[in-house]
């Protein structure tokens, strides 16, 4: 085997868009390029046998004072994690290449399942595992960074992930019965659905601040979200899927459904002038609730309709493709005129737009494992749950020390450097807004 350090970017996309288990965005030259905007320098680094590839990995190389640096290798590396002589030699040479560098550290965090588990996180008894993968590792030197429930790793730990090789039919029948009812709605409101471009961007960012702000999260700032758009649509990679309302035809069709319910009720009561039965009464009982549920809305609609006479859009998602998967990666919402479902429906259309395209895996880019009902993050996963996918827990973070006493320093003292780096780009993106 022969230790590669500057695989060409052609030759490393190709083996890493291709691999038949761990292909994935981050690992592709595109992410290494969007990362060259976050000050990171992308290394190419793969191993041949026989004069082809049977390993790769990019390692993103941040810069730290007098000439330090860390690496890291998201969602990789890309090889055959069964294969213990591939795994060892690798590790082995990533490990000599960094410390060469004056690396500290590199990381990894595979998308590996640690095992199956239900809807509650539990493991499934006598189902598939791979215990012996994080034992093999450990033993390889790696650290674990332990069983997170939530985002305190580099990348989600739990994620959700649609099959999206299976019949269109089968899909959206594992959508929840609520997601479906919602989703029905937000056609019968007419929100419209379409592809956007590199001019809608700036659409979507004001929607990622509006959720950023609403939910107090951290996102990037509006140039990050151009360059990623820019780079990967070089590849037609990425699709940004926008959804706009527009209240005023809203408001029609809500007058048009409560005349014919008040046509209705005159009927029915007319019948109950004659004699009333319990079944009468009870389609009474149950039109007259439509009829204030619609008259509601109407008052509803008619205010949004005076604040936005021409539309508006009012949910964004940003969509990844590489390979055969998806990744629902970024998304922001209105705050005004969620009674509209538009997020709903926005989301079935790229799913459906990803069955259609030959995507087998459609993974929701990142849930919780932790189900208290008084964790702020449960309405995120109980909005991607609603859609279907299978939930997934990753075998976690792993750390391979190549300078131990600096690596202690660096651990203590660069999270509350960066404490004070994310109070400053909040405030920075604020004026921005």
């Amino acid at each position: 085997m022969e230790f590669v350090t500057a695989v060409p970017p052609a030759e490393f996309n190709t083996f890493v868009e291709n691999h038949p288990t761990k292909s994935h965005f981050l690992q592709s030259p595109y992410w290494g390029e969007v990362s060259r905007y976050r000050h990171l320098t992308p290394h190419y680094l793969g191993v041949r046998e026989n004069g082809k590839l049977v390993a790769a990995a990019m390692l993103l190389e941040k810069k730290l004072p007098f000439g330090y640096s860390h690496f890291y290798a998201p969602r990789g590396f890309v090889l055959d994690y069964s294969n213990d002589g591939i795994l060892e030699f690798f590790t082995r040479c990533v490990g000599d290449y960094v410390k060469k560098r004056k690396g500290l550290y590199f990381k990894i965090d595979p998308d590996i399942k640690l095992h199956q588990i239900d809807k509650d996180a539990n493991p499934i008894t006598d189902g598939e595992n791979n215990y012996r993968l994080v034992q093999k590792l450990k033993a390889l030197g790696y650290r674990h960074f332990g069983y997170n429930k939530n985002f305190e790793a580099s990348q989600p730990r739990y994620t959700f992930r649609i099959k999206t090789d299976d019949s269109w039919p089968e899909i959206e029948k594992r959508f929840s019965a609520s997601t479906r009812q919602r989703i029905k709605k937000a056609m019968q409101y007419g929100v419209e659905v379409k592809i956007g471009t590199a001019e809608d961007v700036k659409t979507f960012y004001q929607l990622m601040a509006a959720t950023e702000k609403r939910k107090n999260i951290f996102q990037h700032e509006y140039a990050f979200y151009t360059r990623f758009y820019e780079i990967f649509s070089e590849g037609n990679h990425v699709k940004l899927f926008l959804g706009r309302v527009y209240p005023a035809e809203i408001v029609k069709k809500i007058e048009s459904e409560l005349a014919r319910c008040l046509e209705d009720l005159a009927k029915l009561e007319q019948k109950a002038a004659a004699g009333i039965s319990r079944h009468l009464q009870n389609q009474l009982e149950q039109l007259k609730k439509q009829i204030a549920k619609l008259q509601e809305d109407k008052q509803l609609f008619t205010a949004y309709s005076d604040k936005y006479p021409e539309g508006v859009t009012v949910t964004a998602q940003m969509i990844v493709f590489y390979g055969d998967k998806g990744w629902v990666l970024y998304a922001g919402n209105h705050d005004d005129l969620t009674e509209s479902f538009a997020n709903y429906l926005v989301y079935r259309e790229h799913i459906r737009y990803a069955h259609e395209h030959g995507i087998k895996h459609y993974d929701q880019f990142g849930t919780v494992g932790d189900l208290r009902k008084d964790n702020p993050l449960l309405g995120l996963h109980e909005f991607k749950k609603k859609f279907g996918g299978e939930y997934i827990e990753f075998i976690g973070e792993f750390t391979y020390v190549t300078n131990a006493p600096l690596y202690f320093v660096f651990t203590k003292l660069v999270p509350f450097y960066r404490k004070i780096v994310r109070l400053l780009l909040r405030r920075r993106k604020k004026d921005e807004v």
